[in-house]
């Protein structure tokens, strides 16, 4: 069939070739075996599963071929981004690139953050670095959460005072 009205022809198509069940919509796991890094490793689990979520209107934990559309567009340009900072096209970001994506984004953090995020999200190796999948997921989550921050430092101080739940929930709404 053709492509309904305001979906990408080729968005279309792949949609039908991910659409293993042909139930209409895509689920995280047909997602996740539709997605590769440059390594050709698949995208993980938690980043499919927040691509689904911000796509998915219904709330289904599945999207349809418009959410679907719209998620590749949001994929490519996080490519572009990814590609810029990936200054030595290696097809992933290592840890001077990943403190110099940081900076040109805004982000003030420190070398040691910066460490921490490639020992939880980096492939173990003598030289960790960060894959596409990871990079999203990354950049989703310090957006979301710099977001909520941003709602408690009223005064743009660069320090909150919250309680314990106060902090959960803002972890809880922004994260899972």
């Amino acid at each position: 069939g053709n492509a309904p009205p305001g979906v990408d022809p080729e968005a279309f198509s792949w949609f039908q070739a991910v659409d293993a069940d042909r139930s209409g919509y895509i689920s995280v796991k047909e997602l996740k075996q539709a997605l590769v890094n440059s390594n050709w490793s698949t995208f993980n689990d938690e980043t499919c599963l927040l691509m689904i979520n911000m796509f998915d209107k219904t709330r289904s934990g599945r999207i349809d071929v418009y959410g679907f559309s719209a998620l590749l567009r949001f994929i490519q340009q996080w490519k572009n981004l990814f590609q810029q900072y990936d200054r030595d096209q290696s097809g992933s970001i290592s840890f001077s690139e990943l403190q110099q994506a940081f900076s040109q984004m805004g982000y003030n953090l420190s070398p040691q953050f910066s460490q921490l995020l490639l020992a939880r999200y980096a492939q173990r190796s003598s030289n960790p670095s960060i894959q596409l999948d990871r990079f999203i997921q990354i950049c989703m989550q310090l957006q979301s959460t710099t977001d909520a921050f941003r709602e408690k430092d009223t005064g743009l101080v660069g320090n909150v005072r919250l309680s314990y739940e106060d902090f959960l929930t803002m972890v809880v709404t922004r994260m899972m």
